[in-house]
């Protein structure tokens, strides 16, 4: 597995892996609920509603289910609208916690998304910022466990692309 880097400073996560694949096959894996439904999630959650417009001023609505200890089901929806895309090299927008109906859960922080997808020797360094307007936001979410589930997440996008 390759290593992954995930730092916390202030008000922005800055995490960074690469994957042993080529740029346009890690972009598509981003950017299609085909490849999405395959890795997006942490080990033992299934994404099971995908709806994707990827284009500037489209969305993503989507919801992982996994098992809470008791076995019963979780249903965790977010929901991500696409500012900027320069394909393959990057797309931002914003990321929210969201409901079924793709409305912003209320309460919860709004984070700005910045996506790279950087061709490198054996192929392809994925950047990621995710800026929150205040650092106390950022240290609420991780610690919702973020680190663990976009470390597992990526994982299986690894093993995805490693088909």
């Amino acid at each position: 597995m390759s290593k992954m880097t995930i730092t916390a400073n202030g008000a922005e996560l800055y995490l960074e892996r690469t994957f042993a694949a080529p740029r346009d096959k890690v972009w598509a894996a981003f950017t299609d609920c085909e490849h999405l439904k395959h890795w997006w999630g942490p080990h033992g959650w299934d994404l099971t509603h995908c709806t994707m417009d990827f284009r500037e001023g489209g969305r993503w609505h989507y919801c992982m289910s996994g098992k809470d200890e008791n076995g019963e089901t979780l249903d965790s929806w977010g929901l991500q609208t696409f500012d900027s895309i320069s394909a393959p090299e990057r797309f931002s927008g914003t990321d929210v916690f969201a409901d079924k109906d793709g409305n912003a859960a209320p309460g919860m922080p709004v984070a700005q998304l910045a996506m790279e997808f950087v061709e490198v020797e054996g192929g392809t360094k994925i950047i990621g910022r995710t800026t929150y307007s205040t650092a106390e936001e950022l240290k609420a979410i991780m610690e919702m466990g973020v680190e663990q589930g976009i470390t597992e997440t990526w994982d299986r996008l690894e093993a995805l692309l490693a088909k």
